[in-house]
């Protein structure tokens, strides 16, 4: 079936480079082995061979203690889970009082207002009458009346008297230190349907209930001392005890549900969740108030207490884990990225400092093949007092010759190709017509020729008469003095980088270059079927046997051969084109 879309049936792949080294080879296996052992070791420490779904839980806690406890105005008093427990704290939390501040027998009156919350007065001018604010312990009657010997307040309307604001220390209920909780923890992972408790099925019921958790002892008993609870968070009881606060209780299910290495224990860890010092906040620890109402000769009393106490949150984590293929091929996967590191790193080894300026170019030109703009074009150049290429920007500022090479690059010669050559020129079918003592054309050098002849005359009569060259009619660029003027400073450019003799005096030039017989044979072994012509086709065949000559094989791809003008208007010389017309670059 015919592609309808080009895309489709197309297939793009990366082009690699094979270098061979000992060196590089050796480093790339180095740093693949330790990614390798990479990604193993993080494998098995983080289990990510597994699949994992997360806990469900429910938790449930029951305190158990009895202290005996001297309260201002009241005496000695038994307090059970029923006192010390206070109102619900909400879910999986349970809360333990620890200091209280009892105000008895109020009940409905006028009586001063306390400081800080009232203020002070002379007068009943002083006070206004139905005033409150949000801190007063009532409403004001607009009288000013004794708060003691020395000082006056507003009197308020509030149940009298007024709560002490003076907190014990020490705190009236640290027996609580030797209360016990039992944690209930029941848990669940849906996508395994697995189900178990804190309380391990192995435990005895004798067991339980003689336990305490140790965590070195009894590191799975569900029963805490709450002294030792406190103490894990590392605080003080004591000091804890006198304004209150909260403690988390952290149980963490980390789960392997392989039937191999199954295991699926809590492990338990305590810290203090508010903050600690009375002096970096407003409202330090935690406390509430509650009453206890009675009726006294028909008229309504109630007693007040402020309780202080530590709440205790019960927070529950885990994740289960169960060997998944899936997961492992994901794994996989995702870690085959970090082989690219290699890569990298390699790339930038060999075009650092670490390697030669020749085979960190050798290297570049053989990986990443660039593409020309047709704005912006890069020339190969060839001298004959150089061995080396130059690869240079094309300017619109300076000439070919003055240009500054952007790279040099190692001409390869073919020399099975020359061998060839040199087998036919032994016929002696060849015609040499050597160019001796540096002498050039018989044109006149400081005349603006067209770029090709079309004489319609053979060659021969152009190489009759050989001018001499004479100082100051060749171009000022020109170091071997058979160069002539071009429109263009891309072409002006010579054979020779420094003064000396011209390459077209060279017997191998006209043995190469401009000789018939090998451009026809040349031209045939391309084409066995060829149409041999006079002028163009010629030049063409010339053009391209100079650039093998004198460039080699290793011509860089983004960059143009570029040709001597005395060798171009030599081989014009003796090939012109019939039209008259020459292109240059």
């Amino acid at each position: 079936m015919p592609c309808i879309l080009r895309n489709l049936c197309e297939y793009d792949t990366q082009k690699l480079v094979k270098i061979k080294s000992v060196k590089l080879g050796s480093l790339k296996w180095a740093l693949n082995g330790l990614i390798l052992m990479f990604i193993c070791i993080m494998m098995l420490w983080n289990k990510e061979y597994q699949e994992y779904d997360f806990v469900v839980s429910s938790v449930t806690s029951k305190v158990k203690g009895v202290a005996k406890v001297t309260l201002p105005e009241i005496g000695e008093v038994v307090w059970d889970v029923v006192d010390y427990s206070g109102p619900s704290q909400g879910k999986n939390s349970f809360f333990v009082a620890t200091n209280v501040i009892v105000t008895k027998n109020q009940k409905q009156g006028n009586c001063p207002e306390i400081l800080p919350n009232g203020k002070l007065c002379r007068t009943d001018k002083d006070c206004e009458k139905g005033f409150s604010y949000q801190h007063s312990h009532g409403v004001q009657t607009g009288a000013c009346v004794k708060l003691d010997i020395l000082r006056k307040t507003c009197e308020v309307s509030a149940w009298c008297p007024i709560e002490n604001r003076k907190t014990p220390r020490p705190a009236l209920l640290l027996a609580a230190e030797n209360f016990t909780v039992m944690i209930k923890n029941n848990i669940r992972f849906p996508a395994f349907n697995y189900i178990r408790r804190n309380i391990l099925p192995e435990m005895k019921d004798s067991e339980l209930k003689g336990c305490i958790y140790n965590h070195y002892k009894s590191p799975y008993c569900p029963i805490f001392r709450l002294g030792d609870i406190v103490t894990g968070a590392k605080e003080k009881f004591s000091e804890m005890a006198v304004e209150g606060g909260v403690i988390g209780i952290q149980i963490n299910w980390d789960c392997d549900l392989n039937r191999i290495f199954h295991s699926c224990l809590p492990k338990y860890s305590f810290r203090r969740l508010d903050e600690k010092e009375s002096n970096r906040t407003l409202y330090p620890g935690l406390n509430f108030r509650f009453a206890r109402f009675s009726n006294v000769n028909g008229v309504e009393h109630r007693t007040l207490f402020k309780m202080y106490g530590i709440r205790f949150d019960v927070m529950v984590f885990g994740k289960a884990g169960k060997f998944s293929v899936i997961q492992l091929i994901i794994y996989i996967g995702s870690t085959l990225s970090y082989y690219a590191i290699t890569t990298i790193f390699l790339d930038w080894l060999i075009g650092t400092g670490c390697y030669s300026n020749e085979a960190k170019q050798n290297y570049t030109e053989r990986k990443f093949e660039a593409v020309q703009d047709k704005e912006e074009r890069y020339l190969c150049v060839s001298f004959v007092d150089e061995d080396k290429l130059r690869v240079v920007k094309k300017s619109r500022k300076k000439r070919l010759q003055e240009t500054k090479p952007l790279s040099l690059h190692q001409r390869n010669n073919d020399l099975a190709s020359m061998k060839s050559m040199l087998s036919i020129l032994q016929s002696g079918q060849s015609r040499t017509e050597h160019v001796q003592n540096g002498q050039c054309s018989a044109l006149k050098l400081n005349e603006k020729l067209p770029r090709a002849h079309s004489t319609g005359q053979n060659s021969d009569a152009g190489d009759a008469a050989l001018l001499e060259p004479s100082q100051g009619v060749s171009p000022a660029w020109c170091q071997c003095g058979c160069c002539r003027h071009d429109e263009t400073l891309q072409e002006e450019l010579c054979c020779r980088l420094k003064s000396g003799r011209c390459i077209t005096s060279s017997p191998l030039f006209q043995t190469l270059v401009v000789n018939r017989s090998v451009l026809e044979t040349t031209l045939m072994y391309v084409d066995p079927l060829v149409e041999l012509h006079e002028g163009v086709q010629l030049q063409h065949g010339a053009y391209a046997q100079f650039i093998r000559w004198r460039f080699g094989e290793n011509i860089p791809r983004e960059a143009v051969p570029v040709l001597p003008s005395c060798c171009v208007w030599r081989i014009r010389e003796e090939y012109p084109s019939p039209d008259d017309k020459g292109t240059g670059l």
